[in-house]
């Protein structure tokens, strides 16, 4: 950051209106106001802050929680230096003026400014994605609330199956599969499904592609018994299953269309282009992609979630933020090693499954994990262990613009 900073100020982020407050070099507060969370409220603020700046943004920097959204997003294009904390971080910065806990919006504002300006080091800088990233991590978290929905729906369909017809989830591991649901659209109840013809049967096999079981098979097991229940306890059931079917199938189809979009935006990114006019995300992907066990989910996580990590080509933020990273307490002849849980979830699950899918892969990884499971560590310590090495690997590969050769690595 310049050492022309004059001015210092500080955003208490909310979703209707933002508190700000303004310091200088002394830590003196200067401007104290509100601003609402609208276009106009934003573009006054800009015009506001360039009066204050002498139209010299650079010399005002700005303290937030958030890493990104219309507040910070408004502030960068219009040049003004910003930089984001953790809430975690925030909190301890806040004892320093209240021991006692007191805790509003005006002192928050305030604290963020301060803190900016005493301990800038404890801050991230923050720099704006490139347009398609940006697009990535949306349909990268779209994806992750799609699957989380779905499987909320299918678990609730297993629960009515269970409760009156659970001859058709023996064939299967949960409610989650597609032929299951064009099964019950056509025959609801018991009853009906044990009228189907084998051949029917084969049909709705045939359609979504199901090979390991047959019709006939298939038909002995609705042809079983069914439960004896209450009158119309069935029927009821039979109608709950049927309202959860539609919703079922659009979430799929949704998740689909959003798994496809993913992969088209890989390949963009990974095509190859002019030197001048290739951004450096162009390279990682290919890069990234070429790592054993990396497939377009864990490869749309890591470069929506740790991007500036990756640019920066940093392997300590990297495995901090993703949580490979263990956490040390000591004190005196106490010492005790545990795992990191601030950090972010969705990259720490990504690199969960890389570990894991490289344990059918990678002979090394094969060794390693064996290695960790004879000192006593869990399953879970030993992939951390795993895949906080793939990181060093990978950073590794992105400052020399290589990629992943197995000969390497094993020499």
């Amino acid at each position: 950051m310049p050492e022309t900073i004059q001015w210092w100020l500080g955003i208490d982020w909310g979703s209707e209106k933002h508190r700000l407050c303004e310091v200088d070099a002394d830590g003196k507060i200067l401007h104290q106001k509100w601003v609402e969370h609208s276009g106009s409220a934003l573009a006054e603020m800009v015009d506001w802050l360039r009066q204050i700046t002498g139209d010299v943004p650079e010399r005002l920097a700005v303290a937030i929680e958030i890493p990104r959204g219309a507040v910070v997003e408004t502030l960068v294009e219009n040049r003004f230096q910003v930089f984001s904390i953790n809430p975690k971080q925030l909190d301890r910065f806040r004892d320093r003026y209240t021991p006692a806990g007191a805790k509003d919006d005006q002192r928050d504002a305030y604290v963020l400014a301060d803190a900016l300006r005493t301990d800038r080091h404890c801050f991230h800088a923050v720099r704006l994605d490139e347009a398609r990233l940006l697009r990535l991590r949306e349909l990268s978290r779209l994806e992750d609330s799609l699957t989380a929905d779905l499987n909320r729906t299918t678990n609730q369909l297993w629960q009515q199956l269970h409760r009156y017809f659970p001859q058709p989830l023996a064939l299967c591991s949960g409610a989650n599969e597609p032929w299951l649901w064009d099964l019950l659209e056509i025959a609801p109840l018991p009853a009906q499904a044990a009228k189907l013809s084998p051949a029917r049967l084969r049909q709705i096999l045939g359609h979504r592609h199901i090979r390991r079981f047959d019709a006939q098979q298939l038909k002995t097991i609705l042809a079983a018994t069914p439960l004896r229940l209450a009158p119309g306890a069935a029927d009821a059931a039979s109608e709950h299953t049927l309202l959860l079917l539609p919703k079922l199938q659009l979430l799929y189809r949704q998740r689909e269309q959003v798994n496809q979009r993913i992969a088209t935006l890989l390949n963009e990114l990974a095509a190859p282009g002019d030197d001048d006019g290739q951004s450096k995300e162009h390279r990682d992907v290919t890069i990234l992609l070429s790592l054993p066990g990396v497939g377009r989910k864990v490869a749309a996580t890591m470069l929506s979630e740790a991007t500036q990590a990756l640019g920066d080509r940093d392997y300590h933020a990297l495995r901090c933020y993703a949580g490979a990273a263990p956490i040390t307490w000591q004190s005196g002849k106490k010492k005790v090693v545990i795992m990191r849980h601030g950090c972010n979830d969705r990259l720490r699950n990504a690199l969960y499954y890389w570990a894991l899918n490289t344990l059918a892969w990678d002979e090394k990884s094969k060794r390693t994990y064996r290695e960790m499971k004879g000192r006593g560590m869990t399953h879970g310590r030993a992939l951390r262990g795993i895949a906080d090495r793939w990181l060093e690997v990978l950073i590794s590969m992105l400052k020399h613009k290589t990629l992943y050769d197995p000969k390497r690595r094993a020499a």
